[in-house]
């Protein structure tokens, strides 16, 4: 028996085979997200390994986020020709490919390739699985999606990295690869066996010239738009991501060996109030909460720079804080923007989007890297004026996500979602 479509959803509510897809969704973000994210706390443990000098390891970090973001482009003009299941499957078995290669090196060289190919694969999922869930899920319930989907991010944190950790140091640095890539297939399993094909898009692309798709997706005005708020939003949270660690520890005296117990209760926070903040979003509107969310964060952020010596509980609250603001932002412009493409376009809007994330970030990062300096102690100067440029970068993104706003809602978006038409697919 096939499983109900999206449309059959109730009116309040998810159906059995929405909230299916929302849990592998969130498990495979979960494993991208790690993968992402594991190579930095294993900095220690490689460099060694593999006499890795400190640049070379860089080079190991930003080869995943620029493979990752020429994909996305590349892929740009041909992930809307495909059924979208098929499309999630090919570049997840790559990552997977790339994953293993991860865990099967033993010189910087190899492991450097074996990150390039991870990346070339990984960068396409992300999109392909807002793609999906845009395609599936109805405009009024993709703040609640997207609220779960994100608890990813925190998930990797509290429960991902912590365990690779336990992994590497019993094991090698190599096991945390190799945990991913069995969790890895095991979601590829289900998604072959229970998850539909996606792919009434395709009754609506009359373009299968990838080229022209593709040139068409990068000169549409609204989708330009979307980009370049995209852009911004990504380029506020990665100047300051890079050099909380050392701030944390260095100028508000927080002892080394308690950063991961800051990081394991923010996540904790951050996995609780994404699906709140998800379902507030729906409740009182997407464009109201982000509006929530860019105040928080322009407030914690203004006080979270400035800190100086801190007690350990004043600096959970405050991380918490500042990231209820992040995941309030994040989740709710991930469900605002998702109204910005045709359906037709969704899948090319997707790809061109998590490039232009993964090259801001790049960006963001080396600017952030040019203010501020460290100095003889540990401890980091100009840290503040990163966050004043966050704060400019945040009023620019409410006034630009505003616009985007007014330019959704006369177009409606209760026929936004193709799976709000879709028919049951046999797999």
């Amino acid at each position: 028996m096939n499983p109900p479509s999206p449309s059959t959803a109730a009116p309040t509510g998810l159906s059995g085979y929405q909230k299916f897809i929302v849990a592998v969704i969130a498990f495979l973000q979960f494993t991208i997200i790690l993968d992402f994210m594991v190579l930095s706390p294993l900095g220690a443990l490689i460099m060694p390994a593999l006499n890795v000098t400190p640049g070379q390891f860089g080079l190991l970090v930003s080869a995943y986020a620029f493979s990752a973001g020429l994909s996305g482009l590349l892929a740009a003009g041909f992930t809307d020709r495909f059924d979208r299941k098929r499309v999630l499957l090919f570049f997840y078995c790559g990552f997977v490919l790339g994953t293993l290669l991860c865990a099967l090196a033993s010189s910087y060289h190899f492991l450097l390739f074996a990150r390039m190919i991870t990346g070339l694969f990984g960068g396409v999922i992300g999109s392909t699985v807002l793609a999906i869930t845009t395609d599936l899920f109805e405009y009024r319930v993709r703040g609640r999606v997207m609220g779960v989907v994100q608890t990813a991010f925190a998930a990797s944190n509290v429960l991902g990295i912590p365990l690779a950790l336990l992994l590497s140091n019993r094991w090698g640095w190599n096991a945390p690869f190799l945990l991913i890539v069995v969790v890895s297939l095991l979601v590829g399993i289900v998604i072959v066996t229970k998850m539909q094909p996606v792919r009434a898009h395709l009754q609506r692309s009359p373009d299968r010239n990838a080229l022209h798709h593709f040139l068409h997706t990068v000169s549409t005005p609204r989708y330009l738009q979307g980009f370049a708020t995209t852009g911004l939003l990504t380029v506020g949270g990665f100047m300051l991501m890079p050099f909380m660690s050392n701030f944390t520890v260095h100028n508000m005296g927080i002892p080394l060996e308690r950063l991961p117990l800051v990081y394991m209760i923010t996540g904790i926070a951050s996995m609780i109030a994404g699906p709140l903040i998800g379902r507030a979003s729906d409740a009182f509107g997407k464009f109201v909460v982000f509006a929530f969310g860019c105040a928080i964060t322009i407030l914690m952020v203004s006080i979270y720079t400035h800190l100086g010596i801190t007690p350990l509980a004043v600096v959970i609250l405050v991380s918490i804080a500042l990231f209820i603001g992040v995941s309030s932002r994040m989740i709710s412009s991930s469900a605002l923007i998702s109204a910005v493409p045709n359906p037709a376009d969704r899948g090319s809007y997707m790809a061109i989007s998590a490039s232009i994330q993964q090259f801001a970030g790049g960006i963001a990062a080396s600017i952030a890297g040019l203010i501020v300096a460290q100095r003889p102690d540990g401890s980091i100067e100009h840290f503040e004026v990163v966050g004043y440029l966050l704060t400019v970068t945040t009023l620019t993104s409410l006034a630009m996500m505003y616009l985007i706003q007014r330019r959704i809602e006369p177009r409606g978006v209760s026929s936004l979602a193709v799976g709000a038409s879709q028919p049951p697919v046999a797999p």
